[in-house]
């Protein structure tokens, strides 16, 4: 331990070590006023709640029983400048009377969009030659997982599908 040549007693608190301590402080302040914000932006994701809203698709007289077509909605959580992007799509097929299938427009192996082959009875993507059976179940190909399917239902004489995230593998 130094001593002070002046008095004799050790030099406990040096101009050195308090300039030191000091820069590691406010080092330590600046380092919070950048790292919260960005902590916070890169967990904010897992607390939020993924918003599911049902979204209507057309009224059950425009819809031919034992027929899958392509419909579009609204996006569950759109952003303000989403624009046309804002919209998605999905295949609903009428099974009866009042019941309805939807599925996912998007293949689970990458998210590409797959298409509807009515003769084949078949959903097809395009991108790496996933095949599906008209339940979603894969046929073939290189897709994980089934179609993910929305719930619908039907409203006063409104089909009406519950949006909310698709999962993709």
């Amino acid at each position: 331990m130094n001593k002070n040549k002046q008095t004799g007693i050790p030099d406990t608190f040096s101009r050195r070590r308090f300039l030191t301590g000091l820069s590691v402080a406010l080092g330590a302040v600046g380092a919070a006023f950048v790292g919260i914000p960005i902590i916070g932006f890169l967990f904010s994701p897992l607390l939020q709640e993924i918003p599911q809203d049902w979204r209507p698709v057309g009224a059950v007289k425009d819809f031919e029983i034992g027929k899958t077509v392509a419909i579009s909605f609204l996006d569950a959580s759109p952003l303000p400048w989403s624009g046309v992007t804002a919209k998605t799509a999905a295949w609903l097929r009428r099974d009866s009377e009042q019941a309805f299938t939807a599925f996912a427009i998007n293949c689970t192996h990458l998210g590409c969009p797959v298409r509807w082959l009515g003769d084949a009875n078949l959903f097809m993507c395009p991108c790496h030659g996933g095949v599906y059976y008209q339940d979603g179940s894969v046929a073939a190909g290189p897709p994980p997982k089934p179609l993910a399917q929305y719930q619908v239902r039907v409203r006063n004489d409104q089909v009406e599908i519950r949006t909310g995230a698709v999962p993709i593998e």
